[in-house]
């Protein structure tokens, strides 16, 4: 595998950014937010008192507002309005927008976005007559071959820059979580040829990873199991364990689970990898992070995190990071090795 010959982040990105139009619609259209705000600004925790909502989507919403520029966040939490959202999304303001969007406010996308937020579920595929949301739908094997061939083909661009940024000589057996079709541990296999692994993924996607790997002729040092990363033992031979684009489809207590999986199943002196678009530790942005963060909130259990809660999550089990690199495609790689007992 190689990197790509030109910068397809505009590609990408188009589609990471499909949700949070919708989303700034419903702030405008269905919760009058910027109105709401500038009369009594309020945190996270208060918006969600307000209007009736989940903190995950809300936590998502108002970090993309944020990065859109339209609302500051202070020290305490507490969300204001910047200039430009006082004067064109307030009522009663000469130059009031907010009519601009109300054609907005029965388009499907929209819909999906504030049932999210009233529910806290996930909402269908995008696109998808089925009311089941994306982990259901992983489980029809038409489904999974779609999705996972569209993960893949963003993981023949980010798997290459992700070899090169961590260092695997060290490492001697490599464990894919959730891995997918198995690309990034091609990758990394190629990269370095003393390393073998295995790829952990559930059915029906097992069987579409074991397909990537032989068509790449490294089945006979990678293999596959066909295993729930949840509620089904994981091997305990592997000292470098890799989370890449995983943790952002669960919540914050699913996201610990499988972390304190991978901590009891690491041997001494193994290492964690994450491997994820990341915001900025205090939720300013980046705005593709925020952007893309929105999607994954309407139609997964997840968000995006920044590093400073996953570095908060690997603490409490006694790992720190040690390493921080960029990747490609606005990710990043976080290396995470153990340093004292767990709390």
């Amino acid at each position: 595998m190689h990197s790509p010959h030109t910068d397809p982040s505009f590609i990408y990105r188009t589609r990471d950014a499909i949700a949070a139009a919708d989303a700034l619609a419903v702030a405008i259209v269905h919760l009058d937010l910027f109105t709401a705000l500038a009369h009594d600004p309020a945190d996270v925790a208060g918006v969600c008192g307000r209007f009736g909502v989940h903190p995950r989507p809300t936590d998502v919403l108002c970090t993309l507002l944020v990065a859109q520029g339209l609302l500051t966040r202070d020290v305490a939490g507490r969300l204001t309005l910047t200039a430009t959202a006082q004067e064109f999304l307030v009522a009663g303001s000469p130059f009031d927008a907010r009519a601009y969007y109300a054609a907005m406010g029965d388009k499907p996308g929209v819909a999906d976005f504030l049932k999210v937020l009233r529910t806290g579920r996930p909402a269908h595929w995008p696109g998808e007559d089925s009311t089941a949301d994306w982990h259901a739908s992983m489980l029809d094997p038409a489904f999974a071959e779609a999705f996972t061939a569209a993960m893949d083909c963003r993981g023949r661009v980010l798997a290459p820059a992700l070899a090169a940024a961590v260092d695997c000589h060290s490492s001697r057996r490599l464990l894919d979580i959730g891995g997918g079709s198995g690309v990034y541990t091609v990758a990394l296999a190629e990269r370095f040829a003393d390393l073998t692994a295995t790829v952990l993924e559930a059915p029906p996607v097992d069987a579409i990873a074991r397909r990537r790997i032989a068509a790449a002729g490294l089945d006979a040092r990678v293999e596959v199991a066909g295993i729930d990363m949840f509620t089904q033992a994981w091997p305990t031979d592997h000292d470098l364990h890799l989370f890449s684009n995983v943790l952002h489809d669960w919540d914050e207590p699913e996201c610990r689970r499988l972390l304190a999986k991978s901590a009891a199943a690491l041997p001494a002196g193994g290492r964690i990898v994450v491997h994820d678009m990341l915001l900025a530790d205090d939720k300013t942005g980046p705005l593709w992070a925020a952007e893309y963060s929105v999607l994954l909130s309407t139609i997964t259990q997840g968000r995006l995190y920044s590093a400073a809660e996953i570095a908060g999550w690997l603490a409490d089990l006694g790992f720190g990071i040690i390493a921080r690199q960029p990747t490609a495609l606005g990710r990043s790689v976080l290396v995470a090795a153990r340093q004292r007992p767990s709390r």
